[in-house]
């Protein structure tokens, strides 16, 4: 027998976790489930001054069980007046679900494996969009939440990987809003998936798992806004039309666009060495303390971890001119070396990053952090530190972490 009504939000609750029960023990051979109503919150049922709601959930509950579909079991004397429990009798659980307009969880399942399955091969294997589909398809298998995507929001997982495909297109700095104009006509819906995003990349990506939000956002050339990359000393860039730009008589430094270095071709620097220093802080304490005009350092300040947009700047700078890295003597210090070491060229070297800086300084110093303690000791099994292994030992074994600001230049 087919029943078609709206079910009143008493009887929706108690359908809903009927099948809630029955989706969490769909492997085990059950003819029933039964749920108490006494043990789920029902918002109108119980109410001793508006009886109409229960009268409408018993009325409704009646006409399914005269359709075969549950059973009702009626508190003692209290028949068609007040229910202890409903059992469903699961053969006739699609009925149910139909009732709510509810899809099944195995459909919902599958549903979402068919679009992420057509989306896993549009990147190259080694991108971190292909490990993470592959990510949630193995937590599909096994049965387990596919967060952050969604089993009932459809339109949520579409502008997802919607999103996946849009990152491919962009190779400068984009604002967040203008990305999210671009892919989706509205300013705002970007900032509604960036979570998601974040968490999808970190777990896809190991070289991402320390990085602020921000941070990952901005590996994949998304920003809140525009932003600058500031250059100190005789830098000279080349565009790709010959346009040679010289930043040697700007002073103290200049803010160059981040958008305008995939203009750039070649990097000459008309001074001993370059000197990368982590903070902007101490990026302009650093010129207080240097004339920019001498010949021993073109500085730039990597705002952190070092940008896309920073590292391709780097890279055309000529293999015989030295490259420095200046900052903090902790986790995230070194890292920035590994990743520049990694992403730019290995013969970058520390600078007033060593052992005697150190304890020259130490009174300055902070705990390491259990956390702190576990990167370290991570950093030391990679190969690119293999030579500045004893500093970074010597710090677990110290237990303390000094900042680039607490070292007099």
């Amino acid at each position: 027998m087919e029943v078609s009504f709206t079910p009143s939000p008493d009887v929706a609750i108690v359908l809903n976790t009927l099948l809630d029960i029955f989706e969490r023990r769909k492997n085990l051979t059950v003819r029933s489930i039964k749920v108490a109503c006494t043990d789920i919150h029902l918002p109108t049922y119980f109410s001793q001054t508006e009886p109409e709601p229960r009268l409408t959930a018993n009325e409704q509950f009646q006409i399914l069980e005269q359709a075969n579909l549950v059973k009702l079991v009626w508190v003692p004397g209290e028949t068609s007046h007040l229910l202890d429990s409903v059992i469903l009798k699961t053969e006739y659980a699609t009925h149910i679900y139909k009732l709510l307009h509810r899809s099944a969880i195995t459909d919902q399942r599958a549903h979402l494996e068919t679009l992420l399955i057509a989306d896993q091969f549009r990147f190259s294997r080694d991108d971190w969009r292909t490990c993470a589909i592959h990510r949630i398809l193995l937590q599909l298998h096994a049965g387990k939440s596919p967060s952050p995507f969604s089993l009932t929001d459809s339109t949520w997982n579409l502008d997802l990987l919607t999103v996946f495909s849009a990152l491919s297109a962009l190779e400068v700095e984009t604002p967040y809003r203008v990305f999210s104009v671009r892919t989706f006509n509205d300013s705002k819906r970007f900032d509604e998936l960036k979570s998601a995003i974040v968490r999808l990349a970190r777990h896809s990506n190991p070289e991402w798992k320390t990085l602020t939000d921000e941070g990952i956002l901005r590996e994949l050339n998304l920003v809140a806004n525009p932003t600058y990359i500031h250059l100190a000393g005789n830098w000279q860039l080349v565009t790709q039309s010959g346009e040679i730009l010289s930043l040697g008589s700007f002073a103290p430094s200049i803010g160059f666009p981040a958008t305008q270095i995939e203009t750039i071709q070649s990097v000459a620097i008309h001074a001993n060495s370059v000197l990368c220093i982590e903070n902007l802080t101490s990026f302009h304490e650093f010129l207080r303390a240097h004339d920019t005009c001498n010949k021993q350092y073109a500085t730039i300040c990597l705002m952190g971890n070092p940008s896309p947009a920073i590292r391709r700047l780097l890279r055309l700078i000529l293999k015989t001119k030295p490259i420095h890295l200046w900052a903090d003597i902790d986790f995230g210090g070194f890292n920035i070396l590994s990743q520049l070491r990694r992403g730019v060229s290995s013969r970058i070297q520390p600078y007033l990053m060593d052992i005697s800086t150190f304890e020259k300084h130490a009174h300055l110093s902070r705990p390491l952090t259990q956390t702190d303690i576990r990167n370290l000791k991570h950093l030391c099994t990679r190969s690119e530190l293999a030579d500045i292994r004893s500093a970074l030992e010597h710090l677990v074994h110290r237990g303390l972490k000094l900042e680039q600001e607490a070292i007099q230049i």
